[in-house]
């Protein structure tokens, strides 16, 4: 195992044995077989678990247009079951079925489960195919149930190990987070702001909110520690109402505002068509 490790972070083709390049043409003589898309199985340890339809898209269009121009990856099946299991290529299996193909190039090899999860984070993860909670969650299986360290994980795929032991602390947040989290509506940086909160949930909540950057929600999360006598939470007092209103006809727009004291706040100008942002835009402007 030692010696597989120290060819990992050199991508996919040095993974496989062969110098498999994006742009790869399909050529039986190479070891490539087409195999029938009815015969070929998801890996149950992939790390992506989420596949929208709109996020195929793209790819369904290419493939309509151009085929698959690189080999999915598979393994045989465990336990004597029929077909193949994909090790590497899922996205391309699924919108190929949407086209629809018959069949799609494979590369047959022979993985262990490690080797075929470690396989399956790496292509995600050079991708950029995983959002933060799937990409930790690999990096959890393969540290519990594989036995890698952080630091030969990290060696593995080419990333920092405090990117590995950032991304694994995301896991300790609850639930209604990690949901957040999964759906796009919290971005890594803002989970991470979240992990030493003592309520994370509430804070999510406001964060998502209020639409705040990854530097506010540090700065909330920061004031959420304090004792409650030095808190400065927002304020919507009469006077912020009333400047909310005034604002609001003034520009025939809602208008939020998020008083901090001397924390700074925000004011948000709410628009429903372009024409509207154009208008703000002008005004503002002083046009």
């Amino acid at each position: 195992m030692a010696a597989y490790k120290q060819r990992l972070g050199r991508g996919l083709a040095a993974l496989i044995g062969d110098d498999v390049a994006e742009d790869t043409v399909i050529d039986e003589a190479r070891g490539f077989r087409r195999i029938a898309i009815e015969l070929l199985h998801p890996n149950p340890h992939n790390p992506r678990r989420r596949f929208e339809p709109g996020d195929l898209d793209e790819l369904v269009q290419s493939i309509r247009a151009r085929g698959v121009l690189q080999p999915l990856i598979v393994r045989p099946r465990s336990g004597g079951g029929q077909g193949y299991e994909i090790v590497a290529g899922e996205r391309r299996w699924r919108a190929a079925q949407r086209v629809p193909m018959h069949d799609v190039p494979v590369l047959i090899r022979e993985f262990s489960d490690g080797e075929a999860l470690e396989i399956a984070l790496i292509e995600n993860v050079q991708r950029a195919d995983l959002n933060a909670l799937e990409e930790a969650q690999g990096y959890a299986e393969l540290v519990q149930h594989f036995g890698y360290t952080q630091q030969q994980l990290a060696d593995s795929i080419s990333k920092s190990r405090s990117h590995i032991a950032n991304s694994l602390r995301l896991l300790t947040l609850p639930d209604e987070v990690k949901a957040h989290l999964a759906t796009g509506a919290l971005t890594a940086g803002h989970a991470r702001t979240l992990v030493a909160s003592a309520t994370p949930a509430e804070l999510a909540q406001d964060i998502i909110k209020l639409g705040l950057s990854v530097r506010e929600a540090e700065r909330l999360t920061q004031s959420a520690q304090q004792p409650k006598k030095d808190r400065r939470p927002p304020r919507s007092d009469a006077d912020t109402r009333d400047l909310e209103r005034r604002l609001g006809q003034a520009l025939g727009l809602k208008i939020q505002i998020v008083d901090r004291g001397d924390a700074g706040g925000r004011v948000t100008i709410h628009y429903r068509t372009l024409e509207q942002l154009d208008e703000v835009s002008r005004r503002l402007a002083g046009q």
